[in-house]
């Protein structure tokens, strides 16, 4: 089973990257080089954490060193240095024992340095040891002032990275229907899911329960004392600005500049998640398909009817692989988060008419990240591990069933897909959700920089308004970019990139609400 649409897919982001005003005033926010515990919630629990992280957590000094390539990824130029990170591996008892995780850092290239600006490019489950030099050209100007600071997250990569399933029952998995249609392949699609679970149990044990949102919200704490910044400046993509709303509420006196790109909603709860996103993509599909001119009534139904036919008849790609109609869907979803993809996705569904699923099915293998060799990628495993962890709500197969109706009347091409997934991801977990919604309040915060594009597809730009209410008055200041994509910053609009820039560069905090066409 694949989740299409988390929140970003850091393949398609890997994939598709390839180049990469006036107003208040806020601190400087420069590293003082202490290394006192942090300011915790209002939370006993959290107070209690803190209060008692041990010297040889807070004092640790970090061996930075060249980084080394992986199977996935070579290893970046010698400008980029690795280190490892000892993190509790149960927040309720930072005495106990403890994990690593994987860090990688630029350092400034100018004087007047600032501190560290980290970064999270969303998932959850993504690398930010493999996406930081790729994403280091888009980010050069904030690099004068800052080391860019990235690092995956627990579970994820080179932090006790967690692996599911071998690769053969990935493609074997591919097989299954994902909008069961018969009492058959609803069982097949659930018993799928809780087999997913169980290898997920056994290959994370005790760490399963421990990769939340709110744990990596403390582990960037605990990075923040270590690397020797008084404030956090941080810039989140995607799911990582729930993971940065999650932070500022937890250590609001610890925020310095923060940047959160493509805004999850954090008022939606799994449902509601799954209904933006639908609306999201099809938002996405309707301005690409006027882009080709086409009536975007009718491209859907054309694209919507192509999939009821995979659904009973897959199509030949030239190999012994087969495009199935969820596969389809998934070679669909790339390249919407993208308008300079948008060419490839015609490409695509042009052969797909003509009989040939090969373009759609390497848009799928690129999502998937699935290789030549037919090696796949563990994003997903990760990502399943940290949501399901975050997400309390686990919908029945009954109660998706009465939403799907009004999923399909979102999206005729998306609706039923994301509709049953909200019953699938999580079936049968072995360990229970810890939240409906994340808490992103942060009263005497500092200002937080929230960026919204009014055609991201996977987190349709409402969601940004939403976060900057949450933060607080005060806190959330919304920025608005009317444009495509998955994204904001460096994805063309100079207005977007001059006025974070700014920010983060200078402390100039724009007027909230301001819009860049």
């Amino acid at each position: 089973m694949t989740r299409f649409v988390r929140w970003t897919a850091l393949a398609a982001a890997a994939a598709l990257l390839v180049g990469g005003c006036s107003g208040g005033s806020s601190d400087d926010g420069k590293g003082d080089g202490g290394t006192g515990a942090a300011t915790p919630s209002s939370s006993p629990s959290d107070t209690a954490a803190a209060a008692a992280l041990p010297s040889s957590l807070t004092s640790q000094k970090l061996d930075w060193a060249g980084c080394k390539g992986t199977s996935d990824s070579p290893a970046p130029s010698s400008e980029w240095r690795c280190a490892t990170l000892k993190v509790p591996l149960d927040w309720a008892k930072p005495q106990g024992k403890t994990i690593g995780l994987a860090l990688i850092r630029a350092k400034a290239r100018g004087g007047d340095r600032i501190g560290s600006l980290l970064f999270n490019f969303g998932g959850p489950g993504g690398s930010g040891v493999s996406m930081m030099p790729l994403y280091g050209a888009t980010v050069s100007a904030l690099r004068e002032r800052y080391d860019l600071v990235s690092w995956d997250p627990r579970g994820v990569g080179g932090s006790e990275g967690v692996r599911c399933r071998s690769d053969r029952d990935i493609e074997s998995a591919e097989s299954i229907d994902a909008t069961p249609d018969t009492a058959a392949e609803e069982t097949v699609y659930f018993q799928d899911a809780t087999a997913f679970g169980k290898g997920c149990r056994r290959a994370a044990g005790e760490l399963m329960a421990h990769v939340s949102t709110t744990d990596t919200a403390r582990d960037m704490d605990l990075m923040r004392q270590v690397l020797g910044d008084r404030k956090m400046h941080y810039f989140g993509i995607s799911y990582g600005t729930e993971l940065g709303g999650v932070y500022a509420h937890l250590f609001p006196k610890n925020v310095g500049r923060l940047i959160l790109d493509a805004v999850v909603d954090p008022s939606a709860d799994t449902i509601g998640h799954a209904e933006n996103q639908t609306r999201g993509f099809q938002r996405a599909l309707d301005d690409y398909l006027k882009s080709t001119g086409q009536d975007p009534a009718q491209g859907t139904r054309k694209i919507a009817a192509l999939l009821k036919d995979l659904d009973a008849n897959p199509l030949p790609t030239g190999t012994s692989r087969k495009l199935t109609q969820t596969l389809a869907v998934t070679g669909i979803v790339l390249p919407l988060y993208s308008k300079a993809s948008w060419p490839t996705l015609t490409s695509a569904l042009e052969a797909a008419e003509n009989g040939d699923g090969s373009e759609l099915l390497t848009l799928a293998d690129d999502y998937n990240e699935r290789d030549a060799s037919g090696r796949y990628g563990t994003t997903t495993h990760s990502q399943r591990v940290i949501s399901c962890l975050d997400d309390k709500q686990r919908p029945t197969a009954a109660e998706t069933k009465k939403l799907l109706p009004r999923f399909e009347k979102l999206s005729p091409v998306f609706g039923a897909f994301l509709g049953w997934d909200t019953a699938g991801w999580c079936h049968d977990w072995p360990v229970a959700g810890q939240w409906d919604t994340p808490e992103v309040s942060a009263p005497g915060a500092a200002p937080v920089l929230v960026v919204g594009n009014t055609g991201d597809p996977a987190t349709p730009y409402e969601g940004a308004r939403r976060m900057a209410d949450e933060l607080g008055k005060g806190v959330g200041v919304e920025l608005t970019w009317k444009g495509e994509g998955h994204g904001a910053y460096g994805s063309g609009s100079d207005c977007v990139d001059s006025t974070v820039n700014a920010y983060l560069l200078k402390g100039t905090v724009p007027k909230d609400g301001k819009v860049c066409s």
